[in-house]
């Protein structure tokens, strides 16, 4: 078995350069504190980030009007699709609607980091985690300040802090105003930077062990799901007419693939749960990742989204095989075609990852071999990795973005927070091979609050950040 510690679900490094008039003992300020984590404890954002909950287990073989919710409810009909790869607006390489629509012309480059550090280079974008429980109750609270609490405990200012996303902030905003904040705070930044938000509700609001059982049970629970798709609306009121990209549960639909390589035939409480928005749509796994699709059309129609691959997720981990007689592309389509039934085919893009954590962590911590060949002459490699996309981007005919890639490097003396790893040094000499595998960026970030970060890694991200952006054309083209 493939151990994965769960990922950091408060968000390593909230990124704002805005002062708060004053923070509430959740210690969502927005200066680069602290946030609950998914139990509602506190995780320190940035390099000490505090992991919580379990383990992650894989087999290895444009405006609107104001809602109800908070945010802004766009006039906007559910049956939007997204823009055929190369359509008219953006050129005819794969992945040009996607960078057009986020008005960039080059591979993005950014990550998790902390504010100060985000200044000091021009990144496209920044990523949060949405994650450690849902709000009690039927739906999403209407004050943080009374009747609110998350996992029993409340969410007023004057208690120890609630898990709830909505609510991590001084308790006087309306929920949400932490994502709202994070999203104009970006916006305001120069060069305007893209948020991008990590949806990683599931595990943590359920309460299920990590696994199967998030698929067979949790997403099975009528009610759970209720609220769960209430949460998922609530959030996408937030970012309303503005342009983020929203990445959806990470290792969940590897997980479900893992148990049938046929969604459809996977039960879940989608209608069922949520006749609002999904009415139509089937009672299956299938149906939930359509649904999540569907209403992110309908509350936040300029937001691009896209499912999670997993490279385990056909029983076969790609990321650490070592047989040259593997056929890796039909690993990938298989992947493919799970997450097209799941909706994938009417998203914007696909997440992929390298790792969850440095190589010199499961080297020395966990005595396991996890590196990654930079020659390219043993399996396995980069270009095994970057073979995969590929066929994966073309079976799915959209674009791939790598997120919370490993930031160790060999200056790293492989203790907490200063862990090796190759891949942030070899992803930015080689942007060019992300773009021919249908890359459309790569995002970087600590998995784990043990792992090296931006802070940490002794100024090597951003001194290759600047080095990427000052290059000819400001950054790699796409496709080339």
């Amino acid at each position: 078995m493939r151990t994965r510690g769960a990922v950091v679900a408060a968000a390593v490094g909230l990124l704002m350069a805005v002062s708060c008039s004053s923070t509430s003992n959740h210690g969502a300020a927005l200066d680069g504190g602290n946030a609950p984590g998914p139990d509602g404890s506190t995780s320190t954002r940035g390099g000490g980030a505090k992991e919580e909950g379990g383990t992650r287990s894989h087999t290895t073989d444009g405006g609107g009007t104001t809602g109800d919710e908070g945010g802004t409810t766009p006039k906007h009909d559910a049956s939007m699709s997204k823009p055929p790869p190369g359509d008219a607006s953006g050129g005819s390489c794969l992945g040009s609607s996607f960078l057009s629509a986020v008005g960039k012309d080059h591979l993005l480059v950014g990550g998790a980091m902390q504010a100060a550090t985000a200044a000091m280079a021009p990144f496209d974008l920044q990523y949060v985690y949405i994650s450690g429980g849902v709000a009690d109750g039927s739906g999403p609270c209407t004050s943080c300040m009374t009747g609110c609490t998350a996992g029993g405990t409340t969410c007023a200012s004057s208690g120890p802090g609630c898990a709830w996303w909505g609510c991590w902030q001084y308790d006087v905003p309306p929920p949400g105003d932490y994502v709202r904040t994070f999203a104009s705070t970006l916006a305001m930044a120069t060069p305007p930077q893209i948020p991008m938000i990590t949806y990683y509700q599931l595990l943590q609001s359920s309460g299920v062990t990590e696994g199967a059982p998030e698929v067979n049970s949790a997403a099975n629970d009528a009610a759970f799901m209720a609220r769960y798709f209430a949460d998922w609306r609530f959030l996408l009121k937030q970012i309303g007419g503005g342009v983020a990209l929203l990445h959806v549960e990470p290792d969940f639909w590897g997980y479900a693939e893992q148990i049938s390589e046929d969604a459809t035939s996977l039960p879940a409480a989608v209608a069922s749960a949520n006749p609002t928005d999904c009415a139509s749509l089937p009672n299956t796994i299938a149906g939930m990742g359509q649904c999540m699709i569907a209403m992110t059309r309908t509350y936040a129609p300029h937001a691009l989204i896209g499912l999670h691959a997993s490279t385990w997720s056909t029983n076969m981990d790609i990321s650490l095989n070592t047989s040259a007689s593997l056929d890796v592309a039909t690993q990938a389509q298989k992947t493919a075609a799970f997450l097209s039934a799941c909706g994938e085919s009417k998203a914007d893009f696909v997440v992929v990852e390298t790792s969850d954590r440095d190589a010199g962590y499961y080297q020395t911590v966990e005595m396991r071999q996890t590196w990654w060949d930079a020659t390219n002459a043993t399996l396995p490699d980069f270009h095994q990795d970057f073979a995969w996309v590929t066929a994966l981007t073309e079976a799915l005919s959209e674009p791939a973005l790598w997120w919370q890639t490993p930031l160790g490097n060999a200056a790293q003396n492989n203790t907490t927070n200063h862990y090796q790893d190759n891949r942030v040094d070899y992803f930015l000499a080689h942007m060019n091979e992300l773009a021919a595998a249908h890359g459309v960026g790569a995002a970087f970030g600590a998995g784990d609050g043990n792992q090296t970060t931006p802070e940490s890694d002794g100024g090597n991200f951003v001194t290759l950040a600047k080095a990427y952006f000052s290059g000819s054309g400001g950054g790699q083209a796409l496709c080339q």
